[in-house]
């Protein structure tokens, strides 16, 4: 037997898109009302054989598993190709009423403290629910859906039609019932014949420590309830982290930006700072540089996946005095004075510590 995609022209890995252009393309030429030639003939019921296996899904991995894809075997019509690519492929007989529903999305803002510790919340959220009249049934109480008398049932209604290739049938979802063989005459009042309705819920949610803006958090079966009382999709509650007064969060660790004074700088001293634990005690040591940094363990954000936390650090910032009255004027003269310390003294700083060191580790350099 012919290889099928050598048949159609295609590679292996062709998606059904390609598969249906390229029998399209074929069939133009080699349909018998273009080209009586009984030879062109075969080829034609050939490359219509070939695309009812790869048009299917099942029928392809059958194909290509080495089994029996029923190639040119009974049951296959020109019409049921035809309806393929002309707009009447597709699942054959009435769809369901009872559809799942959809995914929703609701988005809900917490603290830093409570990203970080994790906590319980509750949350309206306005969505489909079940009828609670009909049951999701749609129909009036005692009344059942009626078989539609128009397509009797199928769904769908057919149409002859004439073109290049001859004649052709393509299929339609019927018009009277949409589509699904049956016509609800007597709806229910209260959803209207959808098995559904609008209401609010107040949903109790678990919101692990560690989360931060962009993490979601999933409520299976808590989405909108489907056509026809079909079963839930999830809910998907997207969480946005408010900023934080003081703290900076970078992933698992905190910052903290502590302005000091020179002579705390120079002497070194003991501060209290608040945290998200409550305040602490932060030691800055003798001769501290503005722009140190003092790392706290184990102060910062909870780990998501996995136990622990990340750390907290205070970025120090020495505050020089802007003003100086006569006396104060005069000391710093004398304290320089006492360093040997000279008006316009300046200090080139290498490249192995100091300011190019704290320069390169912030700009990856």
């Amino acid at each position: 037997m012919a290889d099928l995609y050598e048949l159609l022209g295609v590679d292996r890995g062709a998606d059904q898109d390609e598969i249906k252009r390229a029998y399209r393309k074929l069939a133009r030429e080699l349909h018998p009302d273009v080209n009586p030639d009984p030879e062109v003939q075969d080829r034609f019921k050939e490359i219509t054989a070939a695309y009812e296996v790869l048009s299917d899904p099942q029928k392809r991995q059958n194909y290509e598993m080495g089994g029996n894809a029923n190639f040119g075997g009974a049951g296959f019509g020109f019409g049921d190709v035809m309806d393929a690519f002309f707009g009447g492929g597709g699942t054959r007989g009435p769809r369901p009423r009872m559809r799942a529903g959809q995914d929703a999305l609701i988005r809900i803002e917490v603290d830093l403290h409570q990203a970080c510790f994790g906590t319980e919340r509750e949350i309206s959220v306005e969505s489909a629910v079940r009828c609670s009249k009909c049951e999701g049934s749609g129909c009036l109480d005692g009344s059942a859906p009626k078989r539609c008398e128009i397509c009797k049932g199928r769904g769908e209604t057919q149409q002859v039609t004439r073109s290049f290739l001859g004649q052709v049938m393509t299929s339609r979802p019927c018009a009277n019932c949409q589509g699904y063989g049956s016509v609800i005459s007597d709806p229910c009042r209260e959803c209207a014949g959808d098995g559904r309705v609008r209401a609010k819920q107040n949903i109790p949610i678990k919101i692990p420590a560690g989360v931060e803006t962009g993490n979601r958090i999933q409520l299976s079966g808590r989405g909108e309830v489907g056509p026809g009382g079909g079963p839930a999709g999830d809910l998907y509650v997207e969480i946005i982290q408010k900023e934080h007064e003081f703290l900076v969060r970078d992933g698992n660790t905190l910052h903290l930006a502590l302005g000091i004074t020179m002579a705390s700088a120079t002497l070194g001293t003991t501060l209290t700072v608040e945290t998200l634990d409550g305040p602490i005690s932060v030691v800055v040591k003798p001769g501290t540089q503005s722009g140190a940094t003092i790392a706290v363990k184990s102060k910062g954000v909870t780990h998501l996946r996995g136990g622990g936390r990340g750390d907290l650090i205070v970025h120090v910032e020495v505050h020089t005095p802007i003003k100086l009255n006569k006396e104060q004027e005069e000391l710093m003269k004398k304290f320089a004075s006492l360093r040997g310390e000279k008006d316009g003294d300046a200090q080139v700083q290498g490249h192995d510590g100091g300011f190019f060191s704290k320069f390169r580790d912030a700009f990856g350099r």
